[in-house]
């Protein structure tokens, strides 16, 4: 499985023909983090883009957030946030991806490259 990061997200819905087809060639399941579907919400502008994004969000299978994913972002927040700015939902994705033995496809590669067993796409 494969989880899309928030800025690949964007990018399906700015209609980026690159993003889009990258996306479609993958032979692996994709999912999304319940933190990029609240990403996506808050950076809405108005209801008729949330009520989009709700539509758009739905496509997708999304992995929710358990105690074992709270535990392990607060070890690489532990490990990471000073040595390399991670930010709290960054940590949350990438512990997310790390339970659930995901890859992770990203535009932002600098924000995870540090994370040992996180596989980048």
């Amino acid at each position: 499985m494969i989880i899309l990061d928030t800025n690949v997200l964007i990018e399906i819905l700015k209609n980026n023909s690159k993003t889009i087809k990258k996306v479609e060639c993958f032979n692996e399941e994709v999912a999304i983090s319940s933190i990029s579907t609240m990403e996506l919400y808050y950076g809405a502008i108005n209801k008729a883009e949330v009520i989009k994004l709700e539509k758009f969000i739905y496509l997708f299978q999304t992995l929710h957030l358990t105690q074992e994913i709270s535990m392990e972002s607060i070890r690489l927040i532990k490990a990471f946030a000073k040595s390399h700015n991670l930010n709290i939902p960054d940590s949350l994705i990438a512990a997310t991806a790390l339970k659930y033995r995901c890859k992770l496809f990203t535009y932002n590669l600098k924000d995870f490259k540090f994370i040992d067993k996180l596989e980048l796409i």
